[in-house]
C-alpha cells in the first residue's frame, strides 16, 4: 500500500469532527479503508471558538481514523462554512493569443474573471467556472482546441475571512495534519449526494449542519450560488431545551430519538419521561409539544431559504426541487414540511454508494466528509509504487555509471 495515494478527508463541523481515508486504486478507483467521529467542542456556527478545544477534537477524529486504516494520516482537504462566507459570480474577458484556445488561455480569463474588488480582510477560497463563451458562442464547459479571437468566463467566487480560515487551518495543523485543500462544505456535499443528472436539470441541494445550513444551488451542471444560513441542528436543539426547561444533552437525546417537525403525525396521548434542570425529578412530556418546537424552528429555516432563492431570482428557473442532507435532515417529517413551505419536490439525500462504504456510512450525516474525501480524489494523481521504485534503482545505476567513468578517466 504505497502512502501517496493515501487520501483523507476532513469534515470539522459545529457538533462532530469526522475523518475518512481512502486509498487511490487503479483497478477499482477510490476506495474506503477507515473513519474516525468525534464530538466537536470548540466551534460555534462553523467558526473556532476555542482553539485547545477544537485541536483535541480534531486529534482524536484523526486517531480513530488511523487506527481503523493502518496508516499515517499527514495530510488532508478540509471542509469549512460559517456565517463569515460569501460567494458571488463574476465574469472575465481576454483576447486569444494563437489560432486554438489553450490552458493559458483559459488561466487568464480565470485571473481576469477572479480581478474583483474584496474587503482587505478577505480571501477568495474558490473561483469556480460555471461556463465560457467564445465569439458569440455560449455555453460551453470546455474551450481547450476551439477557434475564436474573443474568451468570456462566467464564475462563481467563493470568499471567506483571513482569520477565520487561518484559526481552522491553525487547529488541523497543530493536530499534525497538513491542509492540502479547503473546499466549501455545500460544494463537498454536492459531490457525494447529487447525480449528474440532478445537476444538469437544475437542482437545489440544503445541507442542515449543526451549526450552519448550507445552500448550493446548480443548474446545467454548473454551480449557480452557494449561501450559509447561520441556523442550523444545534437551533432545534436549543429550542427544545429552552421550551421544555431540560438540559441540553437530554433535549439532543429527546431530539434524535422522538423528534418530528408534523405534531398533527403524533399521537396526541403519547408521552415520554425526561430529565430535569439541576437535579430535578423526572417529568413527562407529550410528544406533540416536542413536534410543534421542532416543526417552528424547520418552518423559519425554510422560510429563510425560500427568501434568498427568490432574492437571487432561482424559484422559477430551478425545476429539480429540492435535496436535504447533513445531520439535521434526519428528523422526521422534514421532507413533508418542506415541501409545504417551499412548494416544490423534496427527498432526503442520501451518498452514492463507491468502494468500501458500509451501511452505516449511507447516511445523510457522513454527505459532507464524504464529498471532501471525492474532492480530494480529484485533485491527486495515482501514483503506480513500482514506478518510483524503477526510478530509484535507474538513478542509482547512473550515478554508479558516472562515477566508475570518472575513475576510469583518472587512471587513463
Amino acid at each position: 500500500m504505497s502512502s501517496k495515494n493515501i487520501i483523507v478527508g476532513l469534515d470539522v463541523g459545529t457538533t462532530k469532527v469526522c475523518t475518512i481515508v481512502g486509498i487511490k486504486n487503479l483497478e477499482s478507483g477510490l476506495e474506503i479503508i477507515g473513519i474516525g467521529t468525534h464530538a466537536s467542542l470548540g466551534l460555534k456556527k462553523g467558526a473556532v471558538v476555542n482553539i485547545d478545544l477544537t485541536v483535541e477534537s480534531i486529534r482524536n477524529s484523526v486517531e480513530e481514523a488511523r487506527l481503523m486504516s493502518g496508516v499515517n494520516i499527514t495530510s488532508a482537504t478540509i471542509g469549512i462554512a460559517g456565517g463569515h462566507i460569501y460567494s458571488f459570480n463574476s465574469s472575465g474577458v481576454v483576447a486569444i493569443k494563437g489560432k486554438e484556445i489553450t490552458s493559458d488561455d483559459v488561466s487568464r480569463v480565470l485571473e481576469a474573471a477572479k480581478a474583483v474588488v474584496i474587503p482587505s480582510d478577505r480571501e477568495i477560497i474558490h473561483v469556480i467556472p460555471q461556463e465560457f463563451k467564445v465569439d458569440n458562442t455560449t455555453g460551453i464547459k470546455n474551450p481547450v482546441g476551439m477557434c475564436g479571437v474573443r474568451l468570456e468566463a462566467h464564475v462563481h467566487i467563493v470568499t471567506g475571512s483571513i482569520s477565520l480560515v487561518q484559526n481552522l487551518v491553525k487547529c488541523v495543523e497543530m493536530a499534525g495534519v497538513r491542509v492540502e485543500n479547503i473546499t466549501l462544505q455545500p460544494i463537498a456535499s454536492s459531490e457525494a449526494v447529487l447525480s449528474t443528472e440532478e445537476k444538469e436539470m437544475g437542482i437545489i441541494l440544503i445541507d442542515i449542519g449543526g451549526g450552519t445550513t448550507d445552500v448550493a444551488i446548480w443548474k446545467d451542471g454548473s454551480l449557480l450560488h452557494t449561501e450559509i444560513i447561520p441556523v442550523g441542528g444545534n437551533h432545534f436543539t436549543n429550542d427544545l431545551a429552552i421550551a421544555l426547561k431540560i438540559p441540553h444533552a437530554e433535549a439532543e437525546r429527546i431530539k434524535i430519538n422522538h423528534g418530528s417537525v408534523l405534531a398533527e403525525n403524533i399521537n396526541q396521548s403519547a408521552h415520554i419521561t425526561v430529565q430535569g434542570l439541576g437535579g430535578q425529578k423526572p417529568r413527562e412530556i407529550q410528544l406533540s409539544i416536542v413536534a410543534e418546537v421542532l416543526g417552528a424552528r424547520a418552518e423559519e429555516l425554510f422560510e429563510l431559504v425560500q427568501t434568498q432563492i427568490k432574492e437571487k431570482g432561482f424559484d422559477q428557473s430551478i425545476t429539480g426541487g429540492f435535496v436535504l442532507t447533513g445531520g439535521g435532515a434526519m428528523i422526521k417529517g422534514l421532507t413533508e414540511l418542506a415541501e409545504y413551505v417551499l412548494e416544490k419536490p423534496v427527498k432526503i439525500g442520501i451518498p452514492i454508494s463507491f468502494g468500501g462504504m458500509t451501511n452505516i456510512m449511507q447516511s445523510p450525516k457522513f454527505s459532507t466528509v464524504l464529498g471532501l474525501l471525492i474532492e480530494a480524489n480529484k485533485s491527486k494523481p495515482f501514483i503506480e509504487e513500482f514506478e518510483s521504485k524503477e526510478k530509484a534503482t535507474f538513478d542509482l545505476v547512473t550515478k554508479l555509471s558516472d562515477s566508475l567513468k570518472a575513475v576510469f578517466k583518472e587512471i587513463f
